[in-house]
């Protein structure tokens, strides 16, 4: 069985509001890229994964005026994919939901968020996603409350065989110091978004120990926007949030070969998963901010991890309609697991 994440930029911009493909060539939301160049290599993208599950990172929005659902079964429809089905979470007011796209005739799929709805003040003891959680991270004795502004999305998947598996969806908060004027506030905002960033790690983490004491299989997996060594903050908190989501420092971890590969060799090469171009450097960046994590049980099972990078990978490099593809459809590649369930 294979199981993906793929942030897929600006997904939305390449349907109407009934879910319909614009394939045509007014500009979609990347860097000179038209909505119908963007739809052809996703779709492409999506053939070759052939996955069993693909949990969605910027999906395609859903509220009154818009159906993301409707919108990737129509994509899915188009591109005769086996995961036809979709299913999402929480709905949030970013244009970019976490959704799940997966086969039906191999697996069952059904929302199920972990956790109390909590109070407006906040809780401190792994509330609901959509709710507020409530955690001193200045030390001053005055609680900060913290929402996601794209709720995690909590899946309770089962195989044909019987297997359950517990999928938790991730997009977390940009560290970007987005509208910062001088480097004052560059700094300000930066260290602002890296708490925020830090606080919703230590939330799903506490979501994770839940489940691993219930010992449930748990597979967190999407975009965490954070990393190992990615930034000069990281120091002032003492960790990323990706080593607090693997629980660095619990009696049980979870586990990612690239995140491992990251944390011990943080000098010198290291797998990434994305690359941006920097406008200002006229340049491109690269990093690793895509993961799958799996618990105990499952990394037993000898899975086996991919990312799709169309420069780093020998086989997305000798395809070159396919390294096309994957250059065409997002500033992320795609990260797959493959594991029997």
């Amino acid at each position: 069985m294979r199981i993906a994440t793929y942030n897929v930029e600006w997904f939305s911009n390449l349907f109407d509001g009934v879910g319909e493909m614009l394939a045509d060539d007014r500009w979609s939301g990347r860097r000179d890229v038209t909505r119908s160049q963007q739809l052809a290599a996703v779709g492409q993208v999506f053939q070759a994964l052939d996955a069993d599950a693909v949990m969605i990172i910027e999906a395609p929005d859903s509220h009154a005026k818009r159906d993301g659902l409707a919108a990737l079964e129509t994509f899915a429809a188009h591109f005769g994919l086996r995961a036809s089905k979709a299913m999402t979470g929480f709905v949030n007011e970013t244009q970019q939901e976490i959704s799940l796209l997966y086969d039906p005739t191999q697996l069952s799929a059904t929302h199920d968020p972990i956790g109390d709805e909590s109070s407006k003040a906040g809780s401190g003891d792994a509330p609901r996603f959509d709710s507020v959680f409530r955690i001193d991270l200045n030390v001053d004795r005055a609680p900060d409350q913290v929402r996601f502004s794209k709720p995690p999305l909590e899946v309770e998947l089962k195989s044909k065989s019987g297997r359950v598996v517990r999928l938790i969806g991730v997009h977390a908060k940009s560290k970007a110091p987005h509208g910062a004027k001088n480097a004052a506030k560059v700094m300000q905002i930066s260290i602002a978004n890296r708490r925020k960033q830090l606080a919703q790690c230590i939330w799903i983490r506490q979501r994770v120990d839940q489940h691993l004491d219930r010992k449930d299989s748990v597979i967190v997996l999407g975009d965490f926007n954070d990393g190992p060594g990615l930034d000069s903050y990281e120091k002032l908190f003492g960790r990323s949030g990706v080593e607090i989501v693997l629980g660095e420092d619990d009696p049980v971890q979870l586990f990612d070969p690239h995140a491992k590969m990251a944390l011990t060799q943080r000098i010198g090469a290291a797998p990434t998963s994305s690359r941006f171009f920097l406008r200002h450097e006229n340049r491109y960046l690269s990093a690793l901010l895509d993961y799958i994590m799996v618990s105990p049980d499952l990394a037993e099972l000898a899975p086996s991890w991919h990312i799709w990078h169309p420069f780093e990978d020998p086989a997305c490099w000798g395809d070159v309609e396919l390294r096309d593809a994957l250059l065409t459809a997002s500033d992320h590649f795609p990260v797959t697991l493959d594991i029997e369930l």
